[in-house]
């Protein structure tokens, strides 16, 4: 799965954005029925959504051979839709390897995923998928599904993801970049969510802890509030899949070297 690269990977909405037609209880349907209505919604979604803003801080934290370090950075953040975002800095503090090696590369990796996103689609012809069961979370009634990637690359992750079984929208994802995205990193843990917004889910928290290879450990903490929905096209979309994505692992994983 993708990046916490990537955009924001858009797989919100309801109503006319994009929930599916008749909802059957989460217990009868396939992990290919799901996977075909997730693919179906998103790409309803992805062409309603126009654009949007948002703030954003991000937290790095990191102790190993290099000795402790922090690196804070707060940055507002505009999607302008196909494939256009950009962003302001509004603060930064700590340690500035930390803050120009990893914090700003992951803005730029972010900004060049939202424009690659055949390589990170989240569909049958990047992925296997796999329903491990369901189950019921504070927003509503879930499908468990794991998500394989057919090719390993560093575009793809290996791992769950929790579907909304009205929406179906991907609300929660664990796992790992299907390829080690640095030399220096022995191994990276991802886990995302999402929140819906004005009918859209938008990521809201992302979390990354990045094992060094010559010891040491990064947690990387990435906290998205403030949204508003600047741009909405009314009725069903009939556009490719665009967004419908994981973020790019390497927009997401902290790597100091």
């Amino acid at each position: 799965m993708a990046c916490l690269s990537t955009l924001v990977w858009i797989t919100g909405g309801s109503g006319q954005f994009g929930s599916a037609e008749a909802v059957p209880s989460a217990s009868t349907l396939s992990a290919d029925a799901i996977v075909q209505r997730l693919v179906t919604a998103n790409a309803r979604r992805a062409e309603a959504l126009r654009g949007y803003r948002s703030k954003r801080l991000y937290n790095v934290d990191y102790h190993g051979f290099l000795g402790s370090h922090q690196a804070h950075l707060q940055v507002e953040a505009s999607y302008t839709a196909p494939d256009k975002k950009d962003f302001t800095i509004i603060s930064q503090s700590g340690s500035k390897l930390l803050i120009n090696r990893v914090l700003l590369k992951l803005l730029e990796s972010e900004k060049e995923a939202v424009q690659n996103r055949q390589n990170t689609e989240l569909s049958p012809r990047n992925y296997e998928f796999g329903l491990l069961g369901t189950d019921h979370e504070p927003t509503g009634d879930v499908y468990i599904l794991s998500v394989k990637p057919r090719v390993n690359t560093k575009f793809l992750y290996i791992g769950k993801i929790w579907v909304d079984a009205h929406d179906f929208a991907v609300v929660h994802m664990e796992g790992e970049p299907a390829k080690n995205p640095s030399i220096w990193v022995s191994h990276v843990k991802i886990e995302y969510r999402w929140a819906k917004f004005g009918g859209f889910w938008l990521p809201v928290h992302n979390e990354s802890v990045t094992q060094v290879r010559m010891g040491g450990k990064a947690v990387l903490n990435i906290d998205y509030t403030d949204y508003q929905v600047t741009g909405v096209r009314k009725g069903n979309g009939t556009e490719s899949n665009k967004d419908s994505v994981l973020p790019d692992p390497s927009s997401v994983t902290p790597d100091q070297h």
